[in-house]
């Protein structure tokens, strides 16, 4: 059990939130929510120890362990990756290296095998005799081959060292686990994994951040939302929450209207009787209206863009043919045989495990990449927008935002320019940040805004949302589902996915396509994705 006791939290000048309380009951998920900046982080570093607040206190009991996901991965590069996730036990680890140094000696005495059998009882209570299953069974949960579990982390690529920390705050099994966007370097397959891991085997207190609704909404018991400089706790999922936040929200405006059209009938009367008969009773009046306090309503820290995608003109029919597309790096086999056809209005997802190919299969549509085998051609008067996942591809030069975008749009009035950039956020003096200093949502919705204005009838979109918050998300997924072009996106997030797409091509495991004509929730069941 966790107790929150009269917590206040400030950055800098800014307020995060201020007297609160509550308590975060045991073997219970928590999902984190609020506007970027809310101080969700701030939250789990008050919760660990690592910041200390303005006032107030965070109660924990003195025997209960906390487990952390670090981002932390260049110091282990040269360790074994197994090592790595058992170091997640200092205790065991600790136990097991030393046990290893006594066998390494040739000198055996009665202490040295009296030390030995008080390390084994220590591993065996700390459950190390299934120590190594267990890590290989986290590893290969999300999605590490066992052919990388005994070489060192430098062996993985970025996202997938970060899978391994995961693994190993995992391996903890501590008695509350904090998770910041858990699911951010993980890809459909892995994400649905750990979803099921945590809810139906892991014993204990879950506090998580997330941007992926469909995780928060599959996985929490309740909802702590930051807003309003406050933290209010929520029982249900997200879209309960949304629900019970937005009833909350009226009652707090019909409140306000009421006392201020209580306020207005009272000046009435005062404004009418104050030199008559009646000034004692309009004076009392003024006494009155003096007391009343007026609801403190915030504005809420929550920000929602506007994003709106519509085509100069209508493509053909047929928008893409692609035959046998095969594409092999370094002699190794991405996919192969990869054929289908998409017709105008589809809204098509590519989805599949992460380095199945999938950026790459974009890039060869767009021709930034050769294929190894088969073709593809576009349809008649079809014109690409895209967005990629990197977004150092398209954004790779230092350039005021307006600047950029202006010149990126020539045939675009500067007006018509400015309004759309206020309509993803960029507001005042945000125009004139240097384009290679924004932040990942940032950047996100520059391009955005950029394809927006290009008004192609096809949008490639690779990983969308990655840097988005909620609130984008959203925001985008309305856009895209009034879009009237043709849609192919890859993505890891289901809820988006299940909000947009008619049509799921999947790149599976052993490299085959399998095209699925209709909506996501029917693949999942069909492929128990």
């Amino acid at each position: 059990m966790i107790i929150i006791n009269q917590l206040t939290m400030s950055y800098g000048q800014k307020l995060l939130f201020f007297d609160v309380n509550f308590i975060l009951a045991d073997r219970t998920h928590y999902a984190l929510v609020g506007a970027n900046g809310a101080g969700k982080s701030t939250l789990l570093k008050l919760i660990t120890g690592e910041e200390e607040p303005i006032s107030g206190t965070v109660s924990i009991s003195k025997d209960a362990t906390i487990g952390w996901l670090k981002q932390d991965q260049f110091r282990y590069e040269d360790t074994i990756i197994t090592d790595i996730v058992l170091q997640g036990k200092p205790k065991l680890w600790h136990a097991l290296v030393e046990k290893e140094k006594l066998f390494e000696n040739p000198h055996w005495d009665e202490k040295t095998a009296h030390h030995l059998s008080q390390l084994e009882d220590l591993i065996a209570e700390q459950n190390g005799y299934g120590a190594l299953s267990f890590a290989e069974k986290l590893l290969t949960g999300l999605g590490i081959s066992p052919s990388y579990h005994q070489k060192p982390l430098s062996n993985l690529s970025g996202g997938y060292k970060l899978r391994v920390l995961l693994a190993q705050a995992l391996f903890q099994e501590p008695d509350t686990l904090l998770l910041d966007e858990p699911t951010n370097h993980l890809d459909i397959i892995s994400i649905h994994w750990l979803e099921k891991y945590l809810k139906n085997e892991f014993r204990g207190t879950v506090i998580f951040i997330s941007h992926d609704i469909a995780f928060v909404n599959r996985l929490a018991d309740h909802i702590l939302d930051i807003d309003y400089g406050e933290i209010r706790e929520y029982s249900g999922n997200y879209e309960k929450f949304l629900d019970e936040k937005k009833i909350i929200e009226e009652q707090k405006l019909q409140l306000k209207k009421n006392i201020e059209q209580k306020i207005a009938d009272m000046q009435k009367l005062v404004d009418r009787f104050r030199a008559g008969t009646r000034s004692k009773q309009a004076q009392s009046r003024v006494k009155m209206i003096e007391k009343i306090e007026l609801p403190d309503i915030k504005h809420s820290s929550r920000t929602w863009p506007h994003f709106h995608f519509k085509p100069h003109r209508q493509s053909g029919k047929m928008v893409l043919h692609a035959k046998n597309l095969a594409k092999e790096f370094l002699n190794k086999k991405l996919f192969a045989n990869v054929s289908f056809e998409i017709a105008r209005g589809e809204k098509v997802a590519i989805i599949g495990e992460n380095g199945i190919g999938k950026s790459t299969l974009i890039k060869i549509l767009l021709g930034k990449v050769y294929q190894s085998e088969g073709v593809y051609e576009w349809g008649h008067e079809t014109h690409v927008s895209y967005f990629s996942q990197d977004h150092h591809d398209l954004i790779d030069r230092h350039a005021k935002v307006l600047e950029w975008l202006t010149e990126i749009a020539s045939d675009v009035p500067e007006q018509q320019v400015r309004k759309v950039l206020g309509q993803v956020l960029f507001k005042k003096d945000d125009v004139d940040k240097d384009i290679l200093s924004l932040s990942g949502g940032e950047a996100a919705r520059l391009l955005l805004a950029r394809i927006s204005l290009e008004s192609g009838n096809v949008l490639l979109l690779d990983e969308p949302t990655n840097h988005l918050d909620m609130e984008a998300t959203e925001s985008l997924a309305k856009a895209l589902i009034d879009f009237h072009g043709t849609l192919i996106f890859v993505s890891h997030d289901r809820h988006f996915i299940s909000k947009i797409a008619n049509r799921v091509l999947f790149v599976s495991r052993d490299k085959k396509l399998i095209d699925f004509k209709g909506k996501f929730e029917e693949f999942e069941k069909r492929y128990d994705v």
